[in-house]
């Protein structure tokens, strides 16, 4: 009898399990493009690249979803002034928060009673979370998926890697020190590890430009990405200079590309994209 229950249980774990992947795989039929934003070092501006990439896909007529899948640190609600939303849904659908008809946003911030609330999970449990919002959230038709992760190369990355079969790739964030670009390697080679292209190298924070006077300083070195890019053999991007005016973007929820589209930051963002256009 133990036996028959055992291979009872087992029966009904492969048919969920199936009908899981099922799911999955419908919900990311929808969608032309999948692409990862990661870095395997922390501090870089990984969500503000995001974001940036993201709204530009969306000025040049894209429908774009973005995916928060960074569970203990989600910044992009603050980004885009979304702290106060919600996710709404039912048993097996959540709907994403549509900022405009065409750009959508699913958080792990949606999810959370309080915006200062601790996520407290393992490995399994942001394993299933991570799959759960891949197969429930219905973004309907997108031409593209942009999905953050937190730094580092452990289960996050690698669940969004080993859950969407058809992922375009992944977009590696650094900025130009060393000492980033030593931890941002082991990204292009987590890549190499799970067959997953590097769509391209960006290097943040690269130059600050002066408000006054416009002359651009180098306080973060230059050319590390692009160096990297080159030793590692995979497409580079651009470079990101700072403005002041991003940090203030950031916090009071406006994409930089919208607020001050005319800037040197603005056109670096939106010559990063052209490569991401052409996989239309």
């Amino acid at each position: 009898m133990s036996n028959q229950c055992a291979m009872s249980n087992k029966k009904e774990m492969e048919e969920r399990q199936k009908n899981e992947e099922a799911q999955l795989a419908q919900r990311m039929s929808q969608i032309k493009h999948k692409i990862l934003v990661m870095s395997g070092k922390g501090g870089v501006g990984k969500s503000t690249v995001s974001t940036n990439l993201a709204f530009a896909l969306y000025q040049a007529g894209k429908k774009v979803g973005l995916l928060d899948v960074d569970l203990h640190g989600p910044s992009i609600p603050t980004m885009l002034s979304l702290e106060n939303e919600h996710v709404q849904g039912t048993d097996n659908t959540l709907f994403p928060v549509s900022i405009y008809d065409n750009f959508k946003v699913i958080s792990m911030g949606f999810l959370l009673p309080k915006g200062d609330e601790a996520v407290i999970m393992r490995g399994p449990l942001k394993y299933h979370t991570i799959r759960q919002l891949l197969k429930d959230v219905e973004w309907g038709e997108l031409d593209c998926l942009i999905v953050d992760s937190p730094p580092g190369t452990g289960d996050e990355p690698l669940t969004v890697a080993q859950s969407i079969n058809d992922l375009d790739g992944a977009i590696i964030v650094t900025t130009p020190q060393q000492v980033a670009i030593t931890d941002v390697k082991k990204s292009v080679n987590f890549c190499r590890r799970i067959n997953l292209p590097v769509i391209g190298i960006i290097e943040n924070m690269s130059g600050f430009i002066c408000p006054k006077c416009g002359e651009k300083v180098n306080i973060f070195a230059t050319n590390g990405g692009k160096r990297m890019a080159a030793e590692m053999d995979v497409p580079f991007l651009g470079q990101i200079p700072i403005e002041p005016q991003i940090t203030v973007c950031c916090d009071t929820g406006r994409p930089y590309i919208q607020a001050f589209p005319d800037s040197e930051t603005s056109r670096a963002f939106r010559k990063a994209v052209e490569s991401l256009l052409k996989m239309s």
